[in-house]
């Protein structure tokens, strides 16, 4: 291959990261943030974790909620819905609203988090 073709090949390659990571910045659209509380093991099977969600108050956002045990393991696991919410409820003009969520585990956990939050509708 020449050296005018490889200087080609690898400027389209660049081309085409570029607009990759582009699109993982700035293309997906308006996301959901998020901010654990805390959580509180109830029992042997049940936790109770508390986050909250800032998003675009017209927009549902859902949740992926898990309580785990001592060696990281899922012992409970949730798709939790943050529906769309009025203005004057939650903070930030309602950007901000704090949720609740109840998980059945199969055994005691000792830890809980919530792994991420999307939009699934504006």
């Amino acid at each position: 291959m020449s050296k005018g073709r490889r200087i080609l090949l690898i400027g389209a390659v660049a081309l085409v990261v570029l607009a990759f990571v582009s699109w993982l910045t700035f293309g997906r659209g308006p996301g959901a943030d998020l901010k654990l509380i805390g959580f509180t093991v109830v029992n042997d099977s049940q936790t109770t974790v508390d986050f909250q969600v800032t998003k675009d108050p017209a927009s549902t956002a859902q949740c992926e909620v898990k309580a785990l045990d001592d060696s990281y393991t899922v012992v409970g696991w949730k798709i939790a819905t943050v529906p769309a919410n009025p203005v004057d409820q939650g903070t930030e003009q309602g950007r901000t609203t704090r949720q609740q969520v109840q998980l059945l585990t199969d055994s005691l956990a000792v830890s809980a988090v919530v792994d991420s939050c999307w939009i699934v509708q504006n």
